[in-house]
């Protein structure tokens, strides 16, 4: 019998004796393990094989790269996830060019069926316009605080009473007495009113540019949950930003409503979007579940870790402070999404919500904001179930 060593010798295989390379002459016996240091260290000849063959050492296979961040996102392994999101580039904010006339406004309809055809869409103009427009609303909110003053403009602020007005709705609307405690019916009703409101878009809208209603409304009434399976998630959320972009091209909204945009008029959206959520309960469509973020929003921790940057106290491990989310959630929307899934979730958020304990131990928020930016575009814009709902007209071309 063969010591350990040359146990090790493959000749008593009916496979050949090489490796699987086949580097090695087939009058030759290989070893995966490596030679001793002299003869004496096994007390017989180092360089013969038990069957008398010559022995050949082969090299030990080259370490495969596994390298993680300390920290690596808690989200499951996927080939448009983790290491492709590291490596991407972060988006940069881009202008929004305003169109003008003559304007050929049509019904947008759903054109995306393929990951061929998300491509297309992100290597058009108006893909990354539109992903670069969410960028500069990030910017436009760094180091400010929700309370901070800032330009609002008429349209600005008939943008916040159509949302006032829509959360006053919800009372009109009560929900109703069901089995399921998901999925109230009653927030039908609540949305064909919505659906019935098409004259809230000639609020908005210029004299002049009235036409295009049949083109911006759409998007409005897709941004706030779907009514046939009373579900709400990341894809309407997306639809109300297309909304405001599609204002922001025809003019009526300008880089200087940027910072009222989030502050003001996406906050008032959030309140409507947790009222909802929490009246009637509305299904997270497409959620992550414990790998998420959110089982609804992502945008608020785009936006709301864009606000702490350079911030002198408060850091990413700051979330895991009660005292800090409760006397400053209502002044940063990073802090009020942790508060609310911590009130939704029980339990530990190590547990319930793995991702965002993960990236509480990155170490500036700098780093947050372009990690979120990357993983919006390539878990939300490049996700073809949530991109296939996604409306083109002629304003966002397709």
């Amino acid at each position: 019998m063969a010591d350990d060593r040359e146990g090790a010798c493959h000749c008593d295989s009916q496979q050949d004796r090489r490796p699987p390379d086949g580097t090695l002459a087939p009058d030759s016996c290989y070893s995966e393990i490596p030679p001793p240091r002299s003869a004496t260290d096994t007390g017989s000849d180092s360089g013969l094989c038990a069957c008398g063959r010559p022995l050949a050492w082969m090299a030990p296979p080259p370490p495969q790269n596994q390298y993680r961040p300390i920290r690596a996102p808690a989200i499951p392994s996927t080939p448009n996830s983790a290491q492709s999101i590291i490596l991407a580039p972060v988006p940069q904010a881009q202008k929004v060019p305003v169109l003008s006339a003559p304007f050929q406004f049509r019904p947008p309809a759903k054109q995306i069926q393929s990951p061929d055809d998300i491509r297309r869409f992100h290597d058009s103009d108006s893909g990354k316009n539109f992903l670069g427009f969410i960028v500069a609303l990030s910017e436009s909110m760094r180091g400010h605080k929700i309370s901070d003053p800032c330009r609002e403009s008429p349209a600005v602020r008939v943008i916040v009473e159509i949302l006032d007005s829509m959360i006053g709705w919800v009372d009109e609307f009560p929900p109703v007495q069901q089995p399921s405690r998901y999925g109230n019916l009653a927030y039908r009703d609540w949305h064909q009113r919505l659906c019935d409101s098409e004259g809230l878009m000639l609020r908005i809208l210029p004299e002049d540019l009235q036409s295009a209603v049949v083109e911006v409304f759409p998007y409005f009434t897709d941004s706030f949950g779907n009514s046939t399976r009373i579900d709400y998630g990341t894809g309407h959320e997306t639809n109300f930003v297309a909304w405001l972009y599609c204002l922001a091209r025809l003019g009526v909204l300008t880089e200087e409503d940027y910072q009222a945009l989030v502050s003001r008029v996406f906050m008032k959206y959030i309140e409507l979007m947790r009222k909802l959520q929490t009246v009637y309960w509305l299904e997270p469509a497409g959620s992550h579940g414990v790998w998420g973020l959110d089982d609804y929003h992502f945008l608020p921790f785009i936006f709301g870790s864009s606000q702490l940057i350079d911030h002198k106290y408060m850091k990413p491990k700051s979330i895991h402070n009660q005292d800090i989310l409760d006397n400053f959630s209502h002044e940063y929307m990073y802090l009020a999404c942790v508060a609310f899934v911590k009130k939704v979730k029980k339990g530990v958020l190590a547990e319930h919500s793995p991702m965002l304990d993960d990236i509480s131990g990155v170490p500036t928020w700098n780093k947050v904001n372009s990690g979120m930016l990357k993983m919006y575009k390539a878990e939300v814009l490049e996700k073809v179930p949530i991109m296939q709902h996604f409306l083109f007209g002629w304003i966002i071309k397709w």
